[in-house]
């Protein structure tokens, strides 16, 4: 059910992305007096789901979900239409228009996916507002894995600074660590503050780590719900007992747990419970695979996050700097995959990575965060300068206007032709590399 639920959502925002990209090159052409043929979502070879005329344009669905298209009279595209293009153009074709309409219509689609994030940004900041974890709001501090002891983290520091620069959401925090922008991190222990610095080769661990056994967010250990079968409850543990202890050692977060409960793979041990108020101790079956049956609280539970709240006119300019905070961002993630440390070919992903980042629960404020997430994604994917791409025949435009004259028709076959195998190559590789991730 939860993958039905995933996959609901996934062809949902698809939908909704690539109509609102093609009604962007679509509106420019209609605003030019551009004569489009089709106006398509998804791709329909061999035949369509439905279709219907209206005026001189095709409207329909096509099958085949990579994709959507308005194919535009006398322009080179996808449909590789070069009987059209062998015939004298006509005033209401592409390739009739100045160049700087014919530019405005290839930008069209890109402009829209980011107007849709702004749109959506404004009214999820209008109505929901946005809510972050300050920094200072960690009473509990973080748990250091194995990566952050290397820097000199301690369970319960609380981070306070990157680069001298006060931090102020939480969640920042890995980011600007992943990025490869943190030098040194300021952190308080004990009421004393400390710069700890970041060794040079510390980002390409992180990154062949994955952002994993690196820190977390330090909360009580509370029991919440059991499994069917679980050990646990049949020994005698209880909801919202407070684990303080395995065997000899004293914990206090679910890693000092993981690491103790270890040391006792198909035996007994025993548990300091707090029930109540009061301490207790609990003898524990421990099975083979260290699995006892139960669930813990979450963060969420313990700590004090804030809202900042927003009125509609507050919600426009707000809506439009998290959108350029997101493009940059993101912009900044693809520059990793250019650093020696980043194996990028393992970085690629299909239809599967892209369904995954959806709720598993149907939620309409993950569901619009996500869509608004994914615009973003699309429009500067498509805004990179590879034939078959809008970003291609921005490129080849740009060059027109620069140079004064248009890339020859042959020429512009040519690389339409070398850019769609290009892309198919790489939606082949990136849903392989989904498929060999999910098998093994």
């Amino acid at each position: 059910m939860e993958i039905l639920i995933k996959a609901a959502q996934f062809f949902l925002a698809l939908s909704i992305l690539i109509i609102i990209h093609e009604f962007g090159h679509f509106y420019f052409a209609k605003l030019f007096k551009t004569r489009v043929e089709k106006f398509y979502l998804f791709f329909n070879p061999w035949f369509s789901l439905f279709k219907f005329k209206k005026g001189e344009t095709t409207y329909g669905m096509g099958w085949l979900p990579l994709g959507g298209y308005v194919k535009i009279s006398g322009m080179i595209d996808e449909s590789m239409d070069k009987e059209q293009m062998k015939k004298p153009p006509k005033p209401w074709e592409f390739r009739s228009k100045p160049a700087y309409q014919r530019l405005l219509i290839m930008l069209g689609g890109v402009g829209a996916n980011i107007l849709l994030a702004i749109f959506i940004y404004i009214f999820m900041l209008f109505f929901v507002g946005e809510q972050y974890l300050p920094a200072k709001n960690l009473k509990y501090g973080i748990v250091a894995d194995s990566l952050g002891r290397e820097i000199g983290l301690k369970n319960g520091d609380l981070i306070v600074a990157l680069n001298n620069e006060e931090v102020y959401d939480y969640f920042d925090i890995k980011m600007e660590f992943i990025l490869g922008n943190v030098d040194v991190v300021t952190v308080k222990r004990n009421s004393e503050y400390i710069d700890l610095k970041v060794p040079s080769d510390f980002f390409g661990k992180l990154i062949k780590n994955k952002g994993e056994n690196f820190i977390e967010l330090r909360h009580p250990l509370v029991v919440q719900p059991f499994t069917e079968d679980s050990q646990a409850k049949k020994d005698g543990l209880k909801k919202n007992d407070r684990i303080k202890g395995v065997g000899n050692d004293s914990i206090f977060c679910f890693l000092e747990f993981r690491s103790a409960i270890v040391n006792y793979p198909n035996q007994k041990t025993s548990l300091l419970v707090n029930r109540d108020g009061k301490d207790t101790v609990l003898d524990i079956f421990v099975p083979e695979n260290l699995t006892i049956g139960v669930a813990f609280k979450s963060p969420f539970n313990f700590l004090e996050f804030e809202t900042r709240e927003y009125n509609f006119i507050q919600a426009i300019p707000a809506g439009i700097v998290k959108t350029y905070s997101t493009t940059t961002n993101y912009l900044s993630q693809l520059r990793l995959l250019f650093r020696p440390e980043v194996k990028a070919r393992e970085s690629v992903g299909g239809f599967i990575t892209i369904g995954s980042i959806f709720s598993a629960s149907w939620n309409w404020q993950h569901f619009w965060s996500i869509t608004a997430f994914l615009s973003v994604i699309l429009a500067i994917m498509n805004i990179l300068p590879i034939p078959a791409l809008d970003g291609g025949h921005v490129m080849f435009l740009l060059y027109e206007i620069i140079a004064g004259r248009k890339p020859g028709d042959k020429f512009m076959e040519y690389a339409q032709t070398i850019g769609m195998i290009l892309l198919l190559s790489l939606l082949l590789f990136a849903n392989f590399n989904d498929i060999v991730r999910w098998l093994f």
